[in-house]
């Protein structure tokens, strides 16, 4: 597979890509040490930022890796999953077992640390819930994985939040095809109000210990249910 000069746009992409094939393609195995950046730049037909910049990309890839005076040299032949792609590959009783020890964790905290702000928001989370109990499936989970953010929020703990948000999408569609697969909502379209006004009520109080029991019992019960599907 040889290198040819590229087309003028996008530049970081295209040799990147470029690079990645040799890679990929078996051209450059492991351990081989990559043409310096004057060379790449010369045989790709671009400057040597580009080449900085797609390099750069390749060892977040994981497939290069930069040794101080020695150059770069290739680590692996296949990139490695991001994050969100692990999570879109998971199995969603996984996705739900650390969910469970995100979200328990951020309410017990939440009831220690929330503030009149986050309650205000939590319960408006909590009325826009129930008013999207009248609308359509989507629109509930919605409203449902809203009012779970705004506890997780009052957590104050950015790194929960960032991991909760990472889920989120996930989360997202397997609610929507839970709920409707077993009818969650057949007789009951306000599904699971009785456990959140319970779950706020225990984060008003400042009651961790009910706040985690509420929700691990919650999510404890949908985790059993995704089981038996």
């Amino acid at each position: 597979m040889p290198l040819g000069a590229l087309r003028p746009s996008p530049l970081v992409e295209q040799a990147t890509q470029h690079l990645r094939d040799q890679i990929t393609g078996g051209h450059w195995p492991v351990g081989t040490k990559l043409p310096a950046e004057t060379a790449l730049a010369k045989t790709l037909g671009v400057g040597r930022s580009t080449v900085r910049e797609a390099l750069r990309a390749l060892a977040g890839a994981g497939l290069v890796q930069a040794r101080q005076g020695s150059g770069v040299f290739v680590v692996a032949t296949e990139p490695a999953e991001d994050w969100p792609t692990r999570l879109r590959q998971a199995a969603i009783t996984d996705i739900y077992e650390v969910r469970m020890l995100i979200e328990v964790e951020a309410a017990q905290l939440a009831a220690q640390r929330r503030t009149e702000d986050d309650l205000t928001v939590i319960d408006a989370a909590l009325a826009r819930r129930r008013e999207a109990a009248g609308g359509d499936t989507i629109g509930f989970v919605d409203a449902d994985i809203a009012l779970h953010a705004a506890v997780v929020a009052a957590a104050h703990n950015p790194v929960l939040t960032g991991l909760f948000t990472e889920f989120v999408p996930v989360l997202r569609q397997a609610l929507v095809d839970l709920v409707e697969l077993l009818g969650l909502r057949s007789d009951e379209p306000n599904h699971g109000d009785v456990g959140h006004a319970a779950l706020v009520d225990a984060i008003a109080q400042s009651d961790a210990e009910a706040a985690g029991t509420i929700l691990r019992d919650e999510l404890n019960q949908t985790l059993a249910q995704l089981r038996s599907i």
